[in-house]
């Protein structure tokens, strides 16, 4: 499964916030074997969302938008995922009834707006906060603040699943440009694909879907590098 997340806000563009929620999107749909494949952050503007989710629906199996959502001036998103289906944003009953039921709101309790989302959307209820969320087509609209995201995307879980990956870090004082001839070897030796993580020392990431090869291409590369510190990530 192929994945897309797009978060939005002039906040994160500006430095003012910090992406954080982009980085346990990743995270948390790599432990389930999806391949994230694109990570992009754009402002609150109605045309450039609209664009990216229209290009990112066709080009991928979910897009993961994050940001945006509420009743305030610059909360684009839902204006901007309608448009990008071609469709109006209108009342939704589930999220009117969902309100009615679970927090005693009637409609003259709310800001405008709140209950609306694209025409046809599937409904995604906010246990954290108010403005839901939704499913339209294969696209996810989540709130950008991150208790609410995060809750919100354990219910919605179950439907992000890829094939099983495993992992095994192997660390280096060795500097990254000297070990060009191992990191080559263990590639032509084994399965695998090797990330290679720069810093006080070298990080050598060893990925596959067969935990017996990661560990095997793990093996190889400490038998043949100045190995400094050795921990194992696993991934399931």
């Amino acid at each position: 499964m192929r994945v897309a997340v797009v978060t939005v806000g002039d906040e994160l563009l500006a430095g003012d916030t910090v992406n954080t929620n982009a980085t346990w999107l990743c995270e948390r749909l790599t432990e389930r074997g999806v391949r994230v494949e694109r990570v992009t952050t754009i402002p609150d503007d109605l045309a450039d969302i609209a664009r990216v989710v229209n290009e990112y629906n066709a080009e991928y199996d979910a897009v993961i938008v994050t940001g945006g959502l509420g009743p305030t001036h610059d909360d684009r998103t839902m204006e901007a995922v309608a448009t990008a289906f071609g469709r109006e944003t209108t009342e939704h009953p589930d999220v009117v009834e969902w309100f009615e039921e679970h927090e005693g709101y009637s409609g003259d309790d709310l800001a405008e707006g709140t209950t609306h989302l694209p025409a046809d959307a599937r409904m995604l209820p906010n246990e954290e906060g108010v403005a839901p969320g939704c499913v339209v087509d294969r696209v996810y609209v989540l709130p950008g603040v991150p208790s609410e995201m995060k809750a919100m995307f354990e219910e919605i879980v179950e439907e992000f699943a890829g094939e099983l990956t495993y992992t095994e870090t192997v660390t280096t004082s060795e500097p990254e440009s000297a070990l060009l001839d191992r990191m080559q070897g263990v590639q032509a030796a084994f399965d695998v694909d090797l990330g290679s993580y720069p810093g006080e020392n070298v990080r050598l990431k060893v990925t596959a879907t067969d935990p017996e090869t990661v560990a095997a291409a793990a093996a190889w590369l400490r038998e043949r590098v100045d190995v400094v510190d050795v921990q194992e990530e696993r991934a399931s």
